[in-house]
């Protein structure tokens, strides 16, 4: 539920998450768009290592967790990373649209609980996962950069079938 609130905040605020906008890039795929989104990706990731090692030092325990919670994740095959995030970068993709296009919470409140309890990777999710546990190596930072690539191709699937099919409601 917490991970629903912060995004349904993000979306009431006018703000940006990465998984949230990068689907809007098929609708404009401009330069300007474009360089938005990556100073919308380096902005999750510098406000996820902020809190992240705030929250570390204030809750102990936090960190300790996020380490239990990143080992499994770096044991994960590349392809396991990129499909696993493929199918998150979807469901953030639709609860976003079902938000800017219905003005109704509910793909939010559904789709993050799926991806979470899929298991699914949410790449700025991991970031504040691994900063938290105090994570910074070579490893780390491929998992990301996986996670961020599957998110990417998730988040763009359903515009690119909205678009092919005349952007036409077939719902």
């Amino acid at each position: 539920m917490l991970f629903s609130v912060a995004l349904l905040s993000i979306c009431c605020l006018g703000l940006f998450l990465f998984t949230g906008k990068v689907g809007y890039l098929m609708q404009d795929h401009s330069p300007a768009a474009v360089g938005e989104l990556l100073v919308t990706l380096a902005g999750n990731l510098a406000g996820t290592l902020v809190c992240a090692l705030l929250i570390a030092e204030a809750k102990p325990a936090a960190a300790e967790a996020a380490r239990t919670l990143c080992g499994p994740k770096l044991a994960l095959e590349p392809l396991q990373v990129l499909i696993a995030a493929f199918f998150c970068g979807i469901l953030m993709y639709t609860a976003v649209a079902i938000y800017r296009e219905k003005g109704s919470p509910l793909g939010i409140l559904f789709c993050v609980p799926v991806f979470i309890l899929s298991g699914f990777e949410h790449s700025v999710a991991d970031m504040f996962y691994f900063f938290c546990a105090g994570q910074f190596g070579p490893s780390v930072w491929v998992f990301l950069a996986l996670a961020v690539t599957g998110n990417t191709l998730g988040g763009l699937l359903l515009p690119a079938i909205r678009l092919t099919a005349g952007g036409e409601n077939h719902g």
